[in-house]
Formats: structure tokens, C-alpha cells, sequence
């Protein structure tokens, strides 16, 4: 299908575009860019550097992406950005490239929406379907799991890891990792519970809702020592899969563990 491209836009020369995709007014698109098919860029959008973007997305107006990232130690090196499907990235969202001395890449997934002024930093990691909520900013080299939701005016620390199904209240600041399904708010943020209606609508079954609660209640509320948690959380995981995640989580985190 036809590719739609404004006039006033600027198209590199070796930048790919796919089929059906849109780019209104006053764009600039990058020569090692590649655009997926059906994404949609509203207007006064840029991308820039070795990006990859996949198809179906919708990129609002002012969004910078692939653009040189915050880091001092940065020389220019052709690291990437990359973007999978279907995410809706909202006006003056920021996603920045990433580092040799990271990942090399900064990496999300299908699925997001990214809502106005978001910061994503180099080598960030997102998985699928998250929410950023308004002015939300991620630091160098976060990992975010799926259905992860951030509220507005919170930042994370870099190098933090967000468990899946992690909901984080507006206004907070993550300075260590967020285990997998717990509600964490405050400056700095602290543990309150499990995000248990987010779970509900997800589809959890009751069992495994309170094997969840049970994991919270062991590394939370028994008095165990981590490590200690840490064994019988695995323990339970053997009979409930959904348990799992903990344990993949800890295997993961190096800034400790918001207690």
C-alpha cells in the first residue's frame, strides 16, 4: 500500500519506510532508520541513529527517538534503538539510543503506551504492554517486565529492575528493584501490597492470586530474612507456576530490593 509523506517532512536517503505508513508535517526521518508498516507519524516527529521501528505504532507530535543519548561516556558509536509493535508513544516522549558500555541497544517491546513527556534512557529495557503515565522517566539501563505501570511524576533510578505486573504510584522515586506484582509508592518507594486488582482483570485465577499474596506475605510481612524468603517463595513456586516470577526476578536483581 501507498506510503503518505508530507511535503515539508525530510527523508533521509537510506532510511526504509513500510508499506501504509503516514508522516505529517515537518518530520525527520534518519538514514539508518527503518519504519514498519501502518505506523503513523502525527507530526514533528524525529528519529534519528540506528532505530528500528516496527509496525502499527502511533507517534505523536514533538516524540524524539534514537536521538544521541545523556550519557558522557557516549562517542558516537552506532549503538540502536529498537521498537516493536502497536505501541502508542504521546507527545514529547523522549527514547534514547544506547551505550557500548550497556546493552548496546535500548529495547522495547509491543503493546505500550507511553504518555506525555516520558523519559526513556539509554539501554533501557521494556517489555510488553506498560504504561508510563505522564512525565514519568526511566534512568540509564532500567528493566521493566510486562504490564508494568508507572505513574506520572515518578522516577526510577538507573540500573533498577520492575518486576511484572508492578504497579508504582505518581510522584515516587524507585532507588532498588520492585518484585513482580507489588504496589510500590513514596520517595523512596516502599512496598504496599500486591496489585491485586490488576491481576483480576488480567485474568488470574483465584489460586494463583493467593499463592501470590502468600509469596508477598513470606517476603514481606513473615519476618524471614531475604534469603530466607527467598527459598520458600521457590518452594511454592513448584506448585504454582505464576509463583515463578519471583524467583526469575531474584535471579535478576543486583540494587536490592525495595523492603
Amino acid at each position: 500500500m501507498a506510503v503518505e509523506i508530507h511535503p515539508s517532512s525530510v527523508i533521509e536517503k537510506g532510511a526504509i519506510i513500510g508499506d501504509n505508513v503516514k508522516i505529517g508535517p515537518f518530520c525527520y526521518i534518519g538514514e539508518h532508520v527503518e519504519i514498519g508498516e501502518g505506523t503513523f507519524l502525527k507530526s514533528h516527529v524525529v528519529i534519528n541513529g540506528h532505530t528500528k521501528i516496527g509496525k502499527d505504532n502511533q507517534i505523536y507530535q514533538f516524540a524524539s527517538i534514537g536521538e544521541v543519548n545523556q550519557d558522557l561516556k557516549y562517542r558516537g558509536e552506532p549503538t540502536r534503538t529498537e521498537i516493536g509493535d502497536r505501541n502508542m508513544i504521546r507527545e514529547s516522549v523522549t527514547i534514547h539510543r544506547g551505550t557500548m558500555q550497556g546493552s548496546e541497544v535500548t529495547k522495547i517491546g509491543n503493546d505500550n503506551l507511553f504518555m506525555i513527556n516520558a523519559h526513556i534512557a539509554h539501554d533501557c529495557q521494556i517489555h510488553d504492554r506498560c504504561i508510563l503515565a505522564n512525565n514519568a522517566t526511566l534512568g540509564g539501563h532500567v528493566q521493566l517486565g510486562d504490564y508494568v505501570i508507572i505513574g506520572g511524576m515518578t522516577a526510577v533510578h538507573q540500573f533498577c529492575i520492575l518486576g511484572s505486573h508492578v504497579m508504582v504510584g505518581g510522584c515516587s522515586g524507585v532507588a532498588q528493584d520492585v518484585p513482580p506484582y507489588v504496589i510500590a509508592q513514596g520517595n523512596h518507594a516502599t512496598p504496599h501490597g500486591v496489585n491485586y486488582e490488576g491481576l483480576k482483570r488480567r485474568g488470574f485465577s483465584k489460586e494463583a492470586l493467593q499463592a501470590i499474596r502468600h509469596s508477598y506475605k513470606l517476603l514481606y510481612r513473615d519476618g524471614l530474612t531475604l534469603e530466607e524468603a527467598k527459598t520458600a517463595i521457590a518452594e511454592l513456586a513448584k506448585e504454582h507456576p505464576e509463583v515463578g516470577l519471583f524467583s526469575d526476578f531474584f535471579a535478576l536483581s543486583t540494587r536490592g530490593i525495595i523492603r
